[in-house]
C-alpha cells in the first residue's frame, strides 16, 4: 500500500509538472518539463549513477550510525536517572543550534570527503530517534507497569524485556522522521563542500545553467528519500504486529 501511494503521488506530480509547463509557457532554463528531465537522466546516466552511488552510500551509512547511536542514547537515558540528569539537557540544548549551520564547521574538521557527509546525517538522525524512543520507553501503559512491579523485575530486565518491545513501534516513527531529514542533511553536506555526489552535480549544473540536470539530480534524491520512507513505514507496521 505505501508503495502504491508513493507511485500514485509520483505520477500525479509528473503530470502536474508537465501541465504547469504547458500552461505557463516557462522556458526550459527556468522550469524544464518532466520529459526534459527524463532526457537529462538518460543523457547523463553514467555520471548521475556514479554520483548517486556516492550520495546513497553516505546517506545509508550515516542513517544506520545515527539510528544506532540514537537507540543507544535512549536506552541509556531510560536505564539511568543520572544519565537523564546529565545528558538530556545537553541533547535539548544541542538542538537549539541549527544542525545545518554546523555543516561548514564539520566540513572544516573532517574535510570534503565522505566523513563530513556521514557525520551530518548522524547529527540530524540521532536526536529524533533518541527522543521518540526515550519517550516511548518511559510512557509504559499502566497494566505493564503493574506487571513489572508485581514480578519485582529488575530495572534492566524490565527495560529490555518489557519497555523496549513495547517501544519498538515508536522507534519506527523515529525512523520515518529520520528517513525524511537524512537526504536533506547529506545534500547540504555536499553543497558546503564536495567534489562528488548529487549535491555537487546540482551546484555544477546550476553554474552552467543546466536546469534539467539539476532537476534530474533532485529526482534521484527524492527517489532515495521516498524509498527510505517506504521501508521505514513497512518496518513500523511489522513492529506494530509484534507489539506486546
Amino acid at each position: 500500500m505505501p508503495v502504491l501511494r508513493f507511485t500514485a503521488t509520483a505520477i500525479t506530480t509528473l503530470l502536474l509538472g508537465q501541465a504547469l509547463v504547458w500552461m505557463t509557457g516557462l522556458p526550459p532554463f527556468i522550469l524544464p518539463g518532466p520529459a526534459r528531465v527524463a532526457q537529462a537522466l538518460a543523457d547523463h546516466a553514467p555520471m548521475l549513477a556514479e554520483n548517486a552511488r556516492f550520495t546513497a552510500t553516505n546517506l545509508l551509512t550515516g542513517l544506520m550510525a545515527g539510528i544506532a547511536l540514537g537507540a543507544i542514547t535512549a536506552l541509556n537515558l531510560a536505564a539511568s536517572p543520572l544519565a537523564r540528569g546529565l545528558m538530556r539537557p545537553m541533547l535539548v540544548a544541542a538542538q537549539a543550534v541549527p544542525v545545518f549551520a554546523l555543516a561548514p564547521i564539520v566540513t572544516l574538521w573532517l574535510g570534503y570527503g565522505a566523513a563530513s557527509k556521514i557525520v551530518m546525517v548522524v547529527l540530524v538522525v540521532h536526536f529524533p530517534v533518541a527522543s521518540v524512543l526515550f519517550d516511548a520507553l518511559m510512557r509504559l501503559p499502566q497494566p505493564l507497569e503493574d506487571l513489572i512491579h508485581s514480578l519485582r523485575a529488575k530495572p534492566m530486565r524490565a527495560l529490555l524485556l518489557v519497555r523496549l518491545p513495547h517501544a519498538l513501534p515508536a522507534l519506527g516513527s523515529g525512523l520515518r522522521l529520520a528517513a525524511v531529514h537524512a537526504p536533506f542533511a547529506v545534500i547540504v553536506g555536499e553543497w558546503v563542500g564536495s567534489s562528488r555526489g548529487l549535491g555537487h552535480v546540482m551546484l555544477m549544473a546550476n553554474g552552467r545553467g543546466q536546469t534539467d540536470l539539476m532537476f534530474a539530480a533532485l529526482a534521484l534524491l527524492a527517489g532515495m528519500g521516498g524509498t527510505l520512507f517506504a521501508l521505514a513505514d513497512l518496518l513500523q507496521r511489522r513492529m506494530e504486529k509484534g507489539r506486546p
